[in-house]
């Protein structure tokens, strides 16, 4: 049987296939590496991208932007749940500012602070205690019930399935240019 890994930018296999993520639990490595290839695939998809079609909407789609900030914001949001807490007003602010065009965010600035929370949620994972992974959490005002990992696990699909919805926009977008 012949195995063909996908490289990354840097020739590198994905990032699940580099090892562990220094100092973080086992149980979590998935997360963290979910994290760090959605990053990574992010900044190579969006190189070169034209600064003005970061708000577009090929097809009624949310726009490049709107994905870019969502990510962040979802990252810092599950990750509080998952800490016990309830969201800020200030969180609450950034929540409903998603998607509003603003022409003074950039892609750079936009990836910055794409890569500012995954760093800030990877270093929340370091400091994940394996034995409260199934420790019962409340999401929102309904106040759902979660645990810490169900929480932390959906931090990584939910950044994927906005990293293939960006990817193929991000292609639709330069197709048409």
């Amino acid at each position: 049987m012949i195995v063909i890994l996908r490289m990354s930018s840097n020739n590198l296999p994905e990032a699940w296939l580099r090892g562990p993520v220094a100092e973080v639990p086992g149980l979590l490595q998935p997360v963290a590496h979910a994290l760090l290839q959605a990053n990574e695939e992010i900044k190579k998809f969006l190189e070169d991208f034209p600064a003005s079609k970061l708000w577009e909407k090929p097809g009624g789609l949310a726009s490049v932007a709107f994905h870019i900030q969502h990510i962040p914001g979802v990252l810092d949001r599950l990750f509080t749940y998952a800490e016990g807490q309830s969201l800020s007003n200030a969180q609450l602010k950034y929540l409903s500012e998603e998607g509003l065009e603003n022409d003074e965010l950039t892609v750079d600035i936009l990836l910055q602070q794409l890569g500012k929370q995954i760093d800030i949620s990877i270093d929340k994972l370091k400091k994940t205690d394996p034995s409260q992974l199934t420790a019962p959490r409340e999401v929102g005002r309904k106040k759902l019930p979660s645990t810490v990992l169900g929480l932390l696990f959906h931090s990584a699909e939910h950044t994927m399935r906005h990293t293939g919805q960006l990817l193929a926009t991000v292609r639709i977008i330069k197709a048409g240019l």
